[in-house]
């Protein structure tokens, strides 16, 4: 049967965004501080990353989503259960479009625009609902990875890392570390990218960017 003049569907439209300013008194999200068994520090909130300067202040961006948040608990819990000597440290949380927006101009025509999310489209990170994360040993020392955090290189892949393995440029022990780590989260219930160790998103990308405020 043919319809004439039906009306097209509306395009879709995003949820408004929610100013950083408010992020402390939105009941959606939950303090870094407020989960039990996690070490912090936020890269972006210091000298100590990429770019060489702190990208967050004034704002408090040690957030995450309600969801993110109880998900986090669950891999810590994991953690202790299965590796008590082992703590998770979150280097990256809430990571406000702004700052989204200022890392993917500052490697505009570096060939590294790869590693981050167009703002346009949005950052996982900027919903509240992905992390950047590693272990640290009784110690607090960082388990060996094979790179540090933000090393934009293909030996960060973990799409690439068996051929890494075998050619010697990663160690049975790095990549062991690497597996336990995605085994903590994604029993968890996040899930990990092909080209970063230390970032996991909690749950499906397109559900977050078609149902979930981001922060501005």
């Amino acid at each position: 049967m043919s319809i004439t003049g039906s009306t097209p569907p509306e395009p879709f439209a995003p949820p408004a965004g929610i100013p950083s300013e408010e992020i402390a008194a939105h009941p959606g999200f939950r303090h870094l501080s407020s989960i039990a068994g996690i070490a912090v520090d936020l890269r972006y909130a210091t000298p100590n990353n990429f770019v060489g300067h702190d990208l967050y202040s004034p704002y408090d961006c040690a957030w995450l989503h309600v969801e993110a948040a109880d998900a986090l608990a669950r891999a810590v819990a994991w953690l202790r259960a299965h590796r008590p000597d082992l703590t998770p440290l979150v280097l990256d949380a809430l990571r406000p479009q702004r700052v989204q927006q200022q890392l993917w101009d500052l490697l505009c025509g570096t060939g590294l625009q790869m590693y981050l999310a167009d703002p346009a489209r949005g950052s996982i990170h900027s919903y509240g609902m992905a992390l950047d994360i590693t272990l640290v040993d009784a110690t607090g020392r960082e388990l060996d990875m094979g790179t540090g955090f933000d090393d934009m290189t293909e030996l960060s892949h973990p799409a690439l890392e068996e051929g890494f393995l075998r050619n010697g440029a990663l160690t049975e022990v790095q990549v062991a570390n690497r597996r336990l780590l995605r085994e903590a989260m994604m029993q968890a219930g996040f899930v990990g990218i092909n080209t970063e160790w230390w970032h996991f998103d909690c749950g499906d990308r397109e559900r977050v960017r078609q149902t979930f405020r981001r922060v501005l």
